[in-house]
This record gives C-alpha cells, structure tokens and sequence, in this order.
C-alpha cells in the first residue's frame, strides 16, 4: 500500500530539477521556473535561494506587487545582486525593465523568477527576454520523486534495453496513486477524502485568482462546470462540439476559456504525431488533465467508483502515465517530444515519445492481462517508423515483462517509477 502521507509531512521531497535549475543559474542571467499554482515552485527557489544568498520578493504581496507596477525601472534597479522574483507573471510591466538591467550586467545566475501562468503564451514576456533567461517546468510530483526511485525508464527505452521486470499486480493502489496525484500539500494527506478536498478548493482558486489575473471575462460562472466536463473527457480526442454542448456559449467562446486553463497548466493539448508522407492520420490533439488527482476531485470520485467504472479508470491511467513520463522527461538534457498516434483505419497508439530522430510508442492498459491484440497499434507505428522505431511497450497491471516479437514487450505499470 501507499506509504502514509504523515510519515513524509516533517520533510520536504527532493525534486530532480533541481540539478537542472543550478546548472541554467551557472551561465543564464534569470532563470523561470514555471508551472501550475501549488507544484513547489516557491518551495524549490528558496531552498536555492538559501544555499546562494538570494533575497526573496513575492508579488503576491500587494505592497511588492504596486511597487514594482509603479516603477518598475526603480524597482529593479533597487534588486539586490541576486533575487528571487516570485509569481513574475502578475508584475509583467517588470519584464523590459529586467531585460535592460540583463543588458547592463550578463553575469550568470542574476535572477530567478517563477510564474503559474505559461509565459509562452504571453509574447510580449517571453519575447522581452529572449536569449536572456532559460525556462525550466516544474510539474506537480512524479511517482519516482514520492518513491525516491532514479528515473531510468525513458533512456532504457531509448537505449533499446529490454525492460526485465517482475512485480505483484498493484490493483487498488493503482487507483490509489490516480487518485492521489502529484501536489504536494494533498499528497502529504492521508485520506482520500482529504485529498480531494484540497484539490476542490484548488480548482476553485484557480478560477477565482489565476484566470481573474489572465483574462477580462465578466463572468467566470461557466468555467468550474466546463473544467469537470473536461476532466471527464480526459485521454480522449479534443471535442469542442460536447464540450460547448451543456452551456449557451460558441464554440470559439468554449475553445478560448480551454486555452485559459491550459495557460495555468490545467489542461493539456496532446498533438497527434504526424508525417508529410502519410495522408490518413488523424491529426486532432487529445485532451489530458493536467493531474489526476485534480481530475478525480472534479468527477467527485471515490477508489470504490473507479474499481466499478473500468473506462473511466482506462482514461484516467492513460493521464496519469502521460504525466508521469512528461515529468520524467523535464528532467533531462535532452528533449523529448510527446504526441498520440491515430489513423484513419482506427490504429492507435496512446503516447509517442520522440527524441532525436528516433521514437518509442506506449499503450496504456488498465488490465492484468495483455494479448497480441493489445500490440496493433503498435505494430502500424513500428511499420510507418521503420528503423526510427526505438521499441514499443505495452504497460499493464500485470506481474511480468513479457517479448512479443521484435522490439515489443509488455511491462508491469510500476516499471515506470521503479528502479528496483
């Protein structure tokens, strides 16, 4: 079973970024850390902060904030030789000021900031900044973070290692960890109930603050119930037809208000991999939630309905692999791209996951038992890939790594957070 949250509430939880963010500070004049309210990024700045003597401000305090708005020339120029500039998105009037002051003195490691809404979706932030400052993601915990496992499933993949793995069938933790998510304050909970609480009260927060800083709407009646409706939509194709459907609202309104969740990292847009040379792909990006433990809170879900409702929990598993491994891979040197695979024959595949010239395709099973037919997705992609085809997997609740054929194996869930 999952270990109790109480035991781990005295200590904070090492994040693997964090060698990442001390090698940017090294030759980078600012550094952002960004991702979703609540992911530790405060957490992570200051314990740099601690170690590198940099004084902390935070724009959540309103005092900072209406200085910095005032005059921000003035206020950067009274900064310290290193600060930390906390929730920077909120102070964006500061951004030109900062690039100046960049421009005057390039000496590495000058500031660290950190956003909860996605300043690539802001041009005149991220532009005003261009060359000056490296983005690091930090996202909510991963499994090999709550485990302290080393990460090693994504390069054996790529390095073409055969992943020899036996392990008991998890079953309801399985649904456990879903359920649990990855944040940090819910994640030190011991109950569900508990859980899911802290992730309604998150969601409405989002809403009331995050969305109220990023946009003009007059009304923001519509986006708790839209949210849910996407959580349900979880791991499957972007529908804005259903998704506009309960509410008197266009679809170009309804496509808007998704793409302000998606800028505070709630939703995420899965684009569908693609080639030139192949006409029949379906080229629709899948919707996921930016963490199932939000996800389950919003559907209002217990462990008991997941065990009844087996595709929800498909949907649900399919997420929580995604996020997992999209965490995973912010923590390496070199980039990997994330995409799913449909065509017009329905083959599919849930994750494909390129690096370099090379990819690897993985499909999400929530069951104990695979069979050859759980590999036809797999199969097309290896095919359409030919030899830029790094190996596919199949990952189920089951106890063993088994071959199926060349470069196809199926492999127990927790291989993916587990390096024992």
């Amino acid at each position: 079973m999952l270990q109790s949250a109480d035991m781990k509430e005295a200590k904070i939880i090492p994040r693997y970024i964090l060698p990442k963010l001390r090698a940017a500070l090294k030759d980078t004049p600012a550094v952002l850390i960004h991702g979703p309210r609540q992911s530790g990024k405060s957490t992570l700045a200051q314990i740099i902060g601690e170690e590198k003597g940099y004084q902390y401000f935070t724009f959540d305090d309103l005092g900072v904030l209406s200085a910095a708005r005032e005059d921000p020339i003035g206020f950067v120029a009274d900064l310290p030789g290193k600060a930390i500039l906390d929730e920077a998105q909120k102070a964006p009037e500061l951004f030109s000021s900062l690039k100046m002051a960049i421009d005057r003195d390039r000496r590495p490691g000058r500031f660290i900031l950190t956003g909860s809404a996605n300043v690539l979706f802001v041009p005149k932030l991220a532009d005003s900044l261009a060359g000056r400052m490296e983005i690091i993601p930090l996202f909510p915990l991963a499994q090999c973070e709550l485990e302290a496992a080393k990460p090693l499933f994504l390069n054996s993949l790529f390095a073409g290692k055969i992943i020899k793995r036996r392990s008991k069938r998890l079953g309801r933790e399985l649904i456990e960890r879903v359920l649990r998510g990855g944040y940090p304050v819910p994640v030190r909970r011991a109950t569900w109930p508990r859980r899911r609480d802290w992730y309604r009260d998150y969601a409405n927060s989002l809403i009331q603050r995050d969305i109220r800083d990023l946009s003009r709407l007059s009304t923001f009646d519509a986006l708790p119930k839209l949210l849910a409706l996407a959580a349900g939509q979880t791991a499957r194709l972007q529908n804005l037809s259903e998704l506009s459907g309960p509410f008197e609202l266009s679809r170009p309104t309804i496509r808007h208000y998704l793409n302000l969740l998606e800028k505070i990292f709630v939703l995420d847009f899965l684009q569908a991999w693609h080639s030139n040379q192949i006409k029949r792909l379906i080229k629709s990006a899948k919707l996921h939630l930016g963490d199932t433990g939000l996800a389950g809170a919003l559907l209002g879900l217990t462990v008991d309905d997941v065990v009844e409702n087996r595709t929800l929990f498909g949907q649900l598993l399919e997420t929580f692999v995604y996020n997992e491994l999209k965490r995973q891979a912010s923590w390496e040197e070199e980039p990997f791209s994330f995409y799913h695979f449909r065509d017009k024959d329905k083959y599919e595949v849930d994750l494909v996951i390129q690096r370099g010239l090379r990819s690897v395709g993985i499909e999400v099973k929530a069951a104990a038992t695979v069979t050859e037919k759980d590999f036809r997705g797999l199969k097309r992609l290896r095919k359409l890939l030919g030899e830029k085809f790094a190996g596919g997997i199949v990952l189920y609740d089951g106890e063993h790594s088994l071959s199926f054929g060349d470069q196809l194996q199926a492999v127990p869930m927790n291989a993916i957070w587990s390096n024992q």
